[in-house]
């Protein structure tokens, strides 16, 4: 029984459209929500074996703007990348590919989520190469601001290596099966979820259920997750110029807020907003109070003026 979202109506009332782009040698499928003529076009990049309904319910709250939501390569509809491989770099040159391949005019701002902040972050800061990626601003939620295998869950983090080593390990099929195993996820999902509505938290088991083993094939998935802790933002955050709106979580188990508040100091024009009783499912948790952190911080001018 699939469980009904607290946001479809939300949802239901922004035009989407479904896309594709040619970005390094195989097809980016992205959705394309809101007025394609707004001034103001936000990126959106999701987490670590998602796909972009993920990021759904803030774009359900985020009013006035146009909106794009690729699924990552390898990940949901899109295909695994032919010319890179699925480590930080490869995915740092699909994203500045693909925005590139977009054609965007107005003002453009780049949002990552938890694995997304990473790609997102190690995009930006390749200033010197030739696509590199100059956005107006940068919003990063449930940002990865330490290594992984040190956050408040680190215990967690290293059973999820080992989980991911076993899978590699073993014969591909069966490696295929512990990947996609239905018990492994909901423990995942339970583990993150903090919200004591069970309704939401029925809709976020499901959520997890449906998409969070939407990947193509064992090595991508095994390639996504050795970079998703062998990097973080913390690495590229004094080379990235733009103005910087950090969401965090007070009882997010990857990044605690101290990390959070130390990530801060580290990028040249940055802000923190933590938000409380929350993990690191603010997208599926707390979207409305997301949003508004972000269209209030996008409604102040800039230095050039830009609104």
């Amino acid at each position: 029984m699939i469980a009904s979202s607290p946001y479809d109506d939300r949802l239901g009332r922004i035009p989407v459209r479904a896309r594709d782009a040619r970005v390094l040698g195989s097809t980016t499928r992205y959705w394309d929500y809101g007025d394609p003529a707004a001034s103001t076009s936000i990126v959106l990049v999701h987490g670590f074996r998602g796909d972009h309904h993920g990021l759904e319910p803030v774009v359900a709250h985020l009013g006035g703007f146009r909106l794009i939501s690729p699924d990552l390569p390898g990940f949901g509809e899109s295909e695994p990348l032919r010319d890179a491989h699925h480590d930080i770099d490869g995915y740092a040159r699909w994203l500045r590919a693909f925005v590139a391949a977009l054609h965007l005019q107005g003002r453009v701002v780049i949002l990552g989520h938890s694995f997304g902040s990473i790609v997102v972050s190690a995009a930006l800061a390749g200033r010197d190469v030739p696509d590199a990626l100059h956005p107006h601003d940068v919003v990063l939620v449930n940002p990865i601001a330490a290594p992984a295998l040190k956050g408040p869950r680190g215990i967690l983090t290293r059973l999820a290596v080992f989980y991911y080593w076993l899978a590699s390990v073993l014969p591909e099929k069966l490696g295929f099966a512990l990947l996609r195993n239905g018990l492994i996820v909901r423990v995942m999902s339970v583990t993150m979820a903090k919200t004591d509505d069970k309704a939401l938290r029925r809709w976020i088991h499901d959520q997890h259920d449906r998409y969070f083993s939407a990947f193509s094939d064992r090595r991508v998935v095994l390639e996504a997750f050795r970079a998703s802790v062998s990097s973080d933002v913390s690495e590229f955050a004094p080379r990235i110029p733009e103005r910087t709106l950090l969401i965090a979580a007070d009882k997010d188990d990857i990044t605690p807020v101290a990390a959070q508040q130390r990530l801060v100091t580290l990028f040249p024009d940055a802000r923190l907003h933590v938000i409380a009783d929350v993990g690191h499912l603010i997208h599926y948790e707390v979207p409305a109070e997301a949003a508004g952190q972000i269209t209030a911080f996008l409604a102040q001018p800039t230095g050039d003026g830009t609104r």
